[in-house]
């Protein structure tokens, strides 16, 4: 009888089919952990505005008070991703999912303790300390365990993760909601956090793929200083200011001031102007998620054969993230003017829908550019950048529908200004991505990686 792959000969050295396929299998076994983890996340995000209609009832508090609580999330939340980035080259990314989760169980006590605007503005600032740097150490964390050129599906399932939380999140939230208070929800949150936390011990570890840790072991003594300087590479001010991690910032920031839209106000929007109950507001939220899920695994997926067929990286991936968010702010425009109807939720779907697709594409332009020793620190950085709508976007929207003659037109305001921001961002990212050509001068490493991609199968794919 043959022996399995799965068991190593006693007393030798493990064979490299062995050693590959168990690498291949930790691989995709952290890849289902850091989705869950991305899901946890999102629905942390997704369950103050799926509470909002009835908690603002019992604390008796306007829409800028609301706004002014959803915008809090992101009081610290582009600083500590920036801060953890920097630090992402000396803690490991196992440690750095791990407190995070663990905050993300903790912020939720404040709000379970005393229901009020501070406790709630409390509680949503230590979740997004602790949430700011997720999404980008997360992929940071991935990156470690699937090579340059492979990453398109991994990149997709990561962001996916997102859409999926809400997706999932959205029915069982409101469920909670409608039959058990609102409270119910931050619990079900926080106990899950939880859970997650105890099993990532025995599941989370580094991959191969570290760059920055890499790089000092693996020098020669005659190729030392060579090594050395690619290991180091360009300046951070070189890396952030060329056109490629400029424009992918651009096309974040577009994907997130819509994010921040939705998350806050959709289902407000939903259950206020279109008369949906809270049930139907989360179908139609888990729907937009889908269209979102839908695009995520579809469009990397197509972006990484494009590769390997030989389309240049700024057709495969630069365009399309700038024209996602082009599009999204066009339907958004669009959506205040719309009779009702099915052709209202179409614009829905794609307002709060396609803009999703920037956000693991531009990792994977901003990949392309940086080396990766400095892949952590520019990854901070980037979604620092990136995600600063949330900061304000939630607290506008509330001023503008609190100011306005009627909520109708209040929410049409904030609906055409969001529909503006976003077109000129998808613009500017079209027209600056440019990946092969910065690559060549700030990381021909990856150039060379992204080149050979097609050419032989990487490890854990």
């Amino acid at each position: 009888m043959p022996r399995s792959t799965d068991t190593a000969p006693a007393g030798s050295s493990p064979r490299p089919e062995y050693v590959q396929h168990r690498t291949e299998r930790r691989a995709w076994l952290i890849l289902v952990m850091i989705v869950v983890f991305m899901m946890i996340s999102y629905a942390d995000k997704a369950v103050l505005g799926l509470a909002a209609v009835p908690l603002m009832e019992e604390l008796g508090i306007g829409k800028s008070t609301y706004g002014l609580i959803s915008s809090s999330f992101y009081l610290l939340f582009s600083l500590s991703g920036l801060v953890v980035g920097f630090f992402s080259a000396r803690v490991s990314s196992r440690a750095l999912l791990l407190a995070m989760a663990a905050l993300w169980a903790v912020a939720q006590l404040p709000v379970l303790l005393m229901a009020a605007v501070p406790s709630l503005i409390a509680g949503r600032v230590l979740l997004g300390m602790a949430e700011g740097p997720a999404a980008s150490m997360s992929m940071h964390a991935l990156y470690k365990w699937f090579p340059i050129g492979r990453r398109g599906l991994p990149s997709a399932l990561q962001i996916g993760g997102a859409a999926l939380g809400t997706a999932v999140s959205a029915p069982l939230l409101t469920w909670l909601i409608v039959d058990h208070g609102w409270r119910s929800a931050f619990v079900a949150l926080m106990l899950v956090s939880a859970a997650w936390c105890l099993v990532w011990p025995f599941v989370g570890k580094d991959g191969p793929f570290g760059g920055e840790r890499k790089s000092v072991g693996e020098r020669k003594p005659v190729e030392g200083a060579g090594r050395s300087l690619r290991a180091a590479g360009p300046p951070l001010r070189a890396l952030l200011t060329n056109g490629t991690v400029a424009g992918g910032i651009l096309s974040a920031f577009g994907s997130h001031w819509a994010l921040a839209l939705s998350s806050a106000w959709l289902p407000v929007y939903l259950q206020t102007q279109m008369d949906m109950t809270a049930t139907d507001a989360s179908t139609v939220i888990s729907g937009v998620s889908v269209v979102s899920l839908v695009l995520l695994l579809s469009m990397p997926a197509y972006v990484d054969r494009l590769k390997r067929r030989g389309v240049s990286s700024r057709r495969a991936d630069g365009i399309p993230q700038g024209a996602a968010v082009l599009v999204a702010g066009c339907a958004l425009a669009l959506l205040p003017f719309a009779g009702g109807g099915s052709v209202q939720l179409l614009l829905i779907a794609m307002a709060f829908g396609c803009h999703a697709v920037a956000l693991p594409l531009h990792y994977l332009t901003t990949a392309t550019v940086v080396p990766d020793a400095r892949r952590g620190a520019v990854f901070g950085v980037v979604a620092a950048s990136g995600t600063l709508p949330g900061l304000f976007v939630p607290y506008l929207t509330g001023r503008l529908v609190d100011n306005a003659a009627t909520e109708t037109a209040g929410y049409t305001a904030a609906f055409l200004l969001s529909a503006g921001v976003m077109a000129v961002c998808g613009l500017l990212a079209i027209a600056t991505i440019r990946p092969e050509r910065d690559a060549r001068r700030l990381n021909p490493a990856g150039v060379a990686a992204t080149r050979q991609a097609g050419m032989s199968k990487p490890v854990a794919q």
